[in-house]
């Protein structure tokens, strides 16, 4: 009886071998189907964010030739001294931008200003005026008393340079330079602006 306990035993041992490799077998294929599955997800991310790269790159692309709407400004600089108030609605230095701009449309000038920040007086208003001539400004606008004061010492020595003084007075003092319009702030200031730098900018075309 226990030889053949022993045998049947024995007989069973394939038998549980065979179990174990054929559920090692299948653990091994369901590893590798996930595996595979993740691969192909894997393969899949790079395929859309290749695809998405060209389509970013043909959409970025302009062919032809450029948008002839696009402005082309002249190298043509007039810039504008303010006090801290900027271009501020309702300041001459706004009516003055007014005009500028409108020369600028009519003349593709290119236009800028700098307002004077801290004190309001005239050592302070100089290294703002400095700032603008190294740009080489064509026309320089100066509005408030302590700008359009500078800009008219800058006047003298810069003869190339037309400068417009927004002053209370169109009168011109004794001793002024020539490059140098005196206007009156009103409605009339855009005007006298715009007509200065559109003369400059001819002059210089010529």
């Amino acid at each position: 009886m226990k030889t053949r306990r022993a045998w049947r035993a024995n007989d069973k041992a394939p038998e549980n071998r065979y179990k174990l490799g054929l559920l090692r077998a299948m653990t091994a294929a369901a590893r590798l189907s996930r595996d595979r599955r993740a691969w192909l997800a894997a393969g899949a991310v790079v395929l859309v964010a290749a695809v998405a790269g060209v389509w970013v790159h043909l959409a970025g692309r302009q062919d032809g030739p450029p948008d002839t709407r696009a402005r082309q400004y002249k190298e043509f600089d007039a810039c504008l001294l303010t006090g801290d108030k900027g271009i501020a609605q309702g300041t001459d230095a706004a009516s003055a931008w007014q005009g500028m701009q409108r020369a600028s449309l009519q003349t593709r000038a290119r236009i800028n200003y700098v307002p004077v920040t801290g004190a309001q007086s005239v050592a302070n208003a100089q290294p703002f005026l400095n700032s603008l001539m190294q740009r080489h400004c064509g026309v320089l606008i100066a509005v408030g008393t302590p700008q359009t004061r500078v800009a008219r010492e800058a006047a003298a020595d810069h003869a190339e340079v037309r400068f417009v003084l927004v002053e209370g007075t169109s009168s011109k003092p004794r001793g002024t330079a020539r490059n140098v319009t005196v206007a009156t702030p009103g409605d009339a200031l855009p005007e006298t602006v715009a007509s200065v730098i559109q003369r400059a900018v001819e002059a210089s075309e010529q």
